[in-house]
């Protein structure tokens, strides 16, 4: 076969599950804000349910609930009458995804739903199937050509899981979910490193290299040299922040000024230095560092940038594996 044409067939699918999405975004109408709104008031946990490439779905749709705060979890309807349905109980919200709504396995998790008084969420594209009428709200997919054979869900199951996106990120919204709370859910890997921030990073308290502005530079270089951060951080009476000393300012000083043991802090510093909030993304610091060219950020809490609680060095961020 033709390199073209093979070109050709991967732009017709395209073609063809794009077409499938507009018709779903036409689609959406009340029922899917119910839908919303029963699983972000929701006790318990959200099961959703399928069958085939349906239950795989469901498995990836389970799971984008539970990372966006929605403790959820998949069931295949297969399994369900070989115990599974135990897992269900009255408090929960049950999600069946079907294409054509009437799949045999189904039918005993349907009627176990509607005998139990289980809420029932429908996903399927055919309006006189048993899981449409069973259901206490219906989502109706629109009905839509199949990439392959137009037989092979293709274009049907890429409906099924932007639905499932569309109800995660709607129930994300009304539970003011945000970046500090999917962190706690994502503590690792390259989604956890990108919410790192500030505070995750720095080091703080006995850890930050204060120096009072007043004192001479015999003494700071006594401090630089104990904390190996080759930065300090200078302050006055009150412990506010009033400049920063770096290992390269000091080694300037030193061939311009002649003795440079007999200056004090103040003289050699930059004053008002640049600091961040602790709540600061640490990819957006590193960014930050490379504008203003710099290598050491104080950090400060609550709009307080005259009070350092923290030192985030560049090197912290790169050992973190941020860039």
């Amino acid at each position: 076969m033709r390199k073209n044409k093979l070109k050709k067939i991967a732009r017709n699918v395209i073609d063809l599950e794009i077409t499938a999405l507009k018709k779903l975004k036409k689609s959406i109408n009340n029922n899917f804000e119910n839908a919303v709104h029963a699983i972000v008031n929701c006790k318990s946990k959200i099961i959703i349910c399928g069958v085939g490439k349906s239950y795989l779905i469901a498995s990836k749709v389970s799971s984008t609930f539970s990372s966006v705060g929605c403790p959820s979890f998949s069931i295949n309807a297969n399994e369900c009458s070989h115990g599974d349905l135990g897992s269900i109980t009255k408090r929960d919200i049950l999600i069946i995804i079907s294409n054509s709504g009437n799949t045999e396995e189904l039918k005993p998790v349907i009627q176990y739903a509607n005998r139990y008084k289980v809420k029932l969420i429908g996903i399927t594209s055919m309006k006189d199937s048993l899981l449409y009428k069973a259901s206490d709200i219906k989502l109706l997919i629109p009905k839509v050509k199949e990439a392959a054979l137009n037989v092979v869900p293709t274009s049907s199951t890429t409906e099924q899981i932007a639905l499932g996106d569309c109800l995660a990120v709607a129930s994300l919204n009304i539970k003011k979910f945000g970046q500090k709370n999917f962190k706690l859910l994502h503590p690792h890997g390259s989604l956890g490193n990108q919410l790192r921030t500030a505070e995750d990073l720095m080091i703080s308290k006995q850890g930050i290299p204060f120096i009072d502005e007043n004192s001479n530079m015999k003494k700071a270089l006594n401090v630089i040299t104990k904390k190996k951060l080759g930065v300090l951080i200078s302050i006055n009476k009150k412990k506010i922040t009033t400049g920063i000393i770096t290992d390269g300012q000091i080694r300037r000083a030193s061939s311009k000024k002649g003795d440079l043991l007999k200056l004090k802090v103040k003289n050699i510093m930059t004053k008002n230095p640049y600091s961040i909030d602790k709540d600061t993304l640490a990819a957006k610091s590193l960014s930050i560092m490379s504008e203003k060219k710099i290598t050491s950020l104080c950090v400060h809490k609550n709009n307080r940038k005259n009070k350092t609680i923290g030192i985030l060095h560049i090197h912290h961020i790169l050992n973190a594996n941020i860039n």
